[in-house]
């Protein structure tokens, strides 16, 4: 009789065990599942932030030629300018 109560407590003890196991793996199982949701959610959060930096790189680019173009026309303006105040100024000078 004391043998099999040996083994019945043997047997429950590795059934708990098991049990107990299986469980923790399950809530493992779910954890894992809800950190790669979060990843996923951050991870598209990141795109969509890359991409409106991006987008704003394009647009500073796109003013950043404007720029140069203004100045350009600036210094041909300014340079035609001079050329007619010294065609005027030198007569005068004389």
């Amino acid at each position: 009789m004391g043998k099999v109560l040996k083994i019945s407590i043997i047997l429950a003890f590795f059934s708990i065990t098991f049990i107990s196991c299986s469980d923790v793996s399950r809530k493992v199982d779910e954890k894992i599942e809800q950190l790669l949701k979060k990843t996923e959610s951050l991870d598209s959060l990141l795109n969509q932030e890359i991409d409106k930096v991006l987008t704003l790189d394009s647009l500073i680019d796109k003013e950043h030629q404007k720029v140069i173009k203004l100045d350009s026309l600036i210094q041909k303006s300014t340079s035609k300018l001079d050329s007619v105040v010294n065609k005027i100024t030198k007569p005068l000078s004389k």
